[in-house]
């Protein structure tokens, strides 16, 4: 798809996304019903959005309480991105393209922010379990294609080894025939040689109010191990979770149009500006600047004077911290 085509569509999606955004703060902040998934509504209550036409990358919303760890099928993912919710807890939503796991999750919710984040990709599929009622008409006209145990049951299953609501799982292959392939990683990240300079860095920490991410530099796997609240985070295979790049992606951090059940409000990222990074790859550390002028762009980081910033090859983090 051209640039001007895909740029229409853009236009178009924002448009309705807007109408929906005026009519939903118009209707109020407070969500209804009882704590249902978290207070999110009903996962039997969203309906299938927008159906892919092309390569679609498929993100799934993944807990990241203690109660979900360890997790299985993130290893997978070419993406991992980590944000702050409600409480000041955390969670991640993994992207696939280039392989389907048999199985991913627990999967979770799914929050406003994720809309703007999913802009980037070409109408994307996105696994959740559940939204907060008044976002469910955002997600409905959101140019995606949406994926709940209410419309896809068949894809989801609750395993037996954790609690409810810990415990729902996404077999990938049920709602993707197959892997849609590099093409549908249209994030803007580039990927060769490591850029000149850098800071020798053996780990970062990103802490949010009630969460902690840690990345440990390993010579002997050539990648950053990842820890989480203080402990090592492996799959459900006992293997240790580790990236290839990471990047601190400091953001605006904002509240938004929604509450949990208990009076919280939902922590709004804003994805779409610009701002200041640290790329950690081959354990050093790059202060870059981070750009994405609008929500169907991809983000591109350079260096000081303009030079673009390669990932290492292998999974990427995007931690998104609140801007100091």
């Amino acid at each position: 798809m051209g640039p001007g085509a895909r740029e229409r569509r853009a236009a178009t999606a924002m448009a309705l996304l807007a109408a929906t955004v005026t009519a939903a703060l118009a209707a109020g902040c407070t969500s209804g019903g009882g704590p249902r998934d978290d207070g999110r509504g009903s996962p039997q209550e969203s309906k299938q959005g927008t159906s892919a036409t092309g390569p679609s990358a498929l993100a799934v919303k993944i807990d990241n309480a203690a109660a979900a760890r360890p997790h299985t099928g993130v290893d997978a993912a070419d993406v991992v991105y980590a944000e702050q919710v409600e409480g000041g807890l955390s969670r991640l939503m993994a992207v696939y393209a280039t392989r389907l796991p048999e199985t991913v999750g627990p999967v979770r919710s799914a929050r406003e922010s994720d809309l703007e984040l999913l802009r980037q990709f070409d109408s994307p599929t996105l696994a959740f379990s559940g939204a907060q009622k008044k976002l469910l008409p955002l997600i409905d006209k959101a140019p995606l294609r949406a994926e709940t145990p209410g419309n896809s049951a068949g894809a989801f299953f609750r395993g037996s080894g954790k609690p409810a609501p810990h415990n729902l799982y996404l077999r990938p292959g049920r709602i993707l025939p197959e892997a849609p392939g590099q093409a549908a990683l249209t994030t803007g990240f580039r990927y060769g040689p490591a850029p000149e300079g850098g800071t020798a860095t053996d780990s970062r920490a990103v802490r949010y109010p009630a969460a902690r991410f840690t990345f440990t530099w390993s010579d002997s796997r050539d990648r950053w191990l990842v820890g989480m609240d203080g402990a090592p985070a492996t799959t459900a295979d006992g293997q240790r979770m580790t990236a290839a790049t990471v990047v601190v992606q400091y953001v605006n951090v904002r509240e938004s149009a929604f509450r949990d059940f208990l009076g919280n409000n939902t922590p709004y990222t804003e994805t779409v500006g610009s701002g200041k990074a640290t790329v950690l790859r081959d354990g050093r550390a790059w202060e870059v600047d981070w750009k994405r002028e609008k929500a169907p762009d991809g983000t591109s980081f350079t260096t000081g004077d303009g030079t673009p910033v390669n990932f290492a090859e292998g999974q990427v983090w995007v931690v998104y911290s609140k801007t100091p």
